[in-house]
């Protein structure tokens, strides 16, 4: 078990995170890319984010960002 203390200005419903189950994981990085700092998305591995980004219910002007942010990385290589 993974468990984390999220800092407050990402998560403010509860005091820790499970991050090795795959609900509380997926919705901890959904928090991330919502209301995170740069050094809070710094933290995030992208290839799983990549993995999860339409299973995230991110706004759809996120989700678009993401989704080209990611594509380009790739087109980078």
């Amino acid at each position: 078990m993974t468990r984390i203390r999220p800092p407050r200005h990402i998560v403010w419903t509860t005091d820790t995170v499970d991050l090795s189950d795959p609900f509380q994981r997926r919705w901890y990085i959904r928090q991330i890319l919502l209301h995170g700092r740069a050094e809070d998305i710094r933290t995030l591995d992208l290839d799983e984010v990549e993995a999860l980004l339409d299973h995230l219910d991110l706004p759809p002007h996120l989700h678009s960002l993401w989704k080209r942010f990611l594509e380009r990385r790739h087109a980078q290589g």
